[in-house]
């Protein structure tokens, strides 16, 4: 097994856009012309998505030409029309007889609280994302989707420590395995046993779970952690399916609690290629790299605001 870049999988395009100021952003992933074949796992209690219900195995469209990951709530589903109108220009889409109209499921997360509630990702923001992704613009860190994500709510936003987006990424032989991964958890993040991130009080990161056991309510914080599987497997849909759903274990080795009613928690797979690979040990890997691309997201983050991974450890 060897460790590579997201940016060495190949036939993916993976980029950014964001408003630092406003605290929110987005991440698109484009296909090229012959599109990837999709599948999808939602968990959470509270998500929200777009283009899901097409990624049914049964249904008729069987390749998709990006994947929206965002900020902005609800309202960032808007940026998924900036993503179409850049694929539109460059005549990539599902052949309709009169138009090619091209297929951008995604999934949103919640960062209305964070800085401005106001400002959200929307057409202008997906187009420019959807537009850096050919130059494969994509890094690490409180970036793109990632912008204005947050870990361990428990206790209210005050006490809740930065994350972002993070990714990782490998490869065995032919066979390419890769995850990006907005972090915005209501609960805490483990690295194996060693705790990551969560709720801060007297400035160390807390477990979420005995607060939640103490009777400490889940309440609506802003949450919901959503990602992707790229993979240069050869899968129909309802195995890129059962990928998805495989690696939401990587959510729950890494995030405790994990799929409550305040997360949204999202997984698509995007397969575009012709190795063969089982399935189990496809999921397998999928939720391997899942977990360690969590732990690079909140390794990575930076925040004037908010206490981060290496403020709490280095200079506690």
């Amino acid at each position: 097994m060897k460790e590579i870049s997201i940016h060495d999988l190949k036939d993916f395009y993976v980029g950014q856009s964001d408003n630092q100021d406003a605290g929110t952003g987005c991440t698109v992933i484009l296909t090229g012309k012959e599109g990837a074949t999709p599948g999808v796992d939602v968990r959470g209690g509270a998500p929200g998505t777009r283009e899901t219900d097409l990624i049914a195995s049964e249904e008729m469209v069987d390749k998709v030409h990006g994947l929206l990951l965002s900020g902005g709530s609800a309202y960032g589903l808007d940026a998924a029309s900036g993503v179409m109108a850049f694929l539109e220009e460059q005549d990539i889409g599902f052949d309709t007889g009169f138009a090619k109209v091209p297929i951008v499921p995604g999934a949103v997360l919640y960062d209305l609280g964070y800085k401005s509630p106001k400002i959200r990702p929307n057409f202008a923001m997906g187009y420019e994302a959807a537009k850096n992704a050919t130059n494969r613009n994509y890094q690490d860190g409180s970036f793109g989707a990632g912008t204005g994500a947050t870990v361990g709510k428990i206790l209210g936003p005050e006490h809740a420590m930065k994350s972002g987006i993070g990714s990782y990424a490998i490869e065995i032989g032919d066979l390419q395995v890769g995850a990006l991964v907005a972090v915005n958890a209501f609960g805490s993040i483990y690295e194996g046993s060693t705790l990551l991130g969560g709720p801060m009080k007297e400035g160390k990161a807390q477990d979420t779970e005995p607060f939640l056991f103490q009777g400490l309510a889940a309440s609506f914080q802003g949450n919901t952690t959503i990602g992707c599987i790229l993979t240069n497997a050869s899968l129909d849909k309802s195995k890129a399916n059962k990928v998805s759903s495989m690696a939401q274990d990587g959510f729950a080795r890494a995030i405790k609690p994990i799929h409550t009613m305040v997360d949204g928690d999202t997984i698509f797979t995007l397969a575009k290629g012709t190795i063969p690979c089982d399935v189990s040990t496809l999921g397998a890997l999928s939720a391997y790299v899942m977990e360690r691309a969590i732990h690079v997201a909140i390794k990575s983050a930076t925040c004037t605001l908010l206490p981060t991974y290496d403020t709490w450890t280095k200079h506690p």
